[in-house]
């Protein structure tokens, strides 16, 4: 099976775990459960619950118990990108392809969707304790919150649209793609290995992996934003100059910048040196990561 199949496959798992846990769409008040769903189920490759469950395996573990966390990460993502979305910040029209939230339910929607879609992320984290250590499910709670908050992701989002472009140099850049994007890959990973019992070696090194690999996945965001096909994207191209913003392509060039992203992957392969073919689902991810075209 070739890798992207194998991709897909493992999303469609993830797609189906969160048909069951999500509360149905005419749930009281049906609104907010509406446009909790319209962009919960618009499309995505589920990256980061799939990170949670291939990092599972890699600690040698069955990944089924920590489904409920893996799918609590992609809540808090689609939250971040409603809310990314909203003209106070992105103003963006499409999102995979579709209205944004906001353009479909109105601002005020968008917000609550955003807000319940981060809650409720954190009852599924929660609702692990009924399978798994008690001790290990707290420390991941502290870590989700921590990477999706001021030190993770929402830091990174801050300096993003704080800081203006002539404000900007590769240090800051880093911070912004390391914590607005970063954190989450690092808290999906860390997420399945620590449910699963991964020791502090292990652990170590897939943290290393996924730093590296957020890196690369933002770097070539970057890229995609600037020289991708809309069509193929699912969005409008050129947002990041639409709005100013300091990227990769703007401070080094398409080519450095691609270059920059191949590094990064090559660097979360090199990290899992130690592990075998438990980790093969891991090394091909963060190849395709960079060779994406959307």
């Amino acid at each position: 099976m070739d890798f992207l199949t194998e991709l897909k496959n493992r999303a469609a798992l993830v797609d189906r775990a969160l048909a069951q846990y999500m509360p149905p769409a005419d749930a009281y008040p049906p609104l907010i459960h509406r446009a909790m769903r319209y962009s919960l189920f618009a499309g995505g490759k589920r990256l980061r619950p799939v990170l949670a469950l291939a990092a599972a395996e890699a600690a040698g573990r069955n990944p089924e118990p920590v489904m409920p966390a893996a799918c609590a990460l992609e809540l808090i993502h689609t939250y971040s990108l409603v809310h990314d979305d909203l003209p106070a910040m992105d103003n963006d029209d499409l999102r995979r392809g579709k209205p944004t939230n906001h353009r479909v339910f109105g601002e005020a929607a968008a917000i609550l969707a955003g807000d319940a879609l981060l809650t409720l992320a954190f009852g599924w984290l929660a609702g692990c304790a009924g399978s798994l250590p008690a001790e290990r499910v707290a420390r991941v709670i502290a870590e989700v919150a921590e990477a999706a908050g001021s030190a993770g992701l929402i830091g990174g989002q801050a300096v993003d649209t704080l800081s203006s472009s002539a404000e900007m140099d590769e240090k800051t850049l880093e911070y912004i793609h390391r914590h607005k994007t970063g954190a989450l890959f690092r808290a999906a990973v860390r997420t399945g290995a620590i449910l699963s019992g991964a020791d502090e070696a292990r652990l170590a090194s897939l943290t290393a992996y996924a730093e590296n690999l957020g890196l690369a996945f933002q770097i070539t965001d970057d890229i995609l934003d600037e020289s991708g096909d809309p069509a193929r994207m699912g969005k409008t191209a050129g947002s990041d100059q639409k709005n100013k913003k300091a990227t990769y392509p703007a401070l080094f060039g398409l080519e450095r910048a691609a270059e920059k992203a191949r590094r990064a992957a090559d660097a979360s392969v090199a990290a899992l040196e130690n592990f075998g073919a438990e980790a093969a689902f891991l090394r091909q991810l963060a190849q395709f990561v960079t060779g994406r075209d959307h």
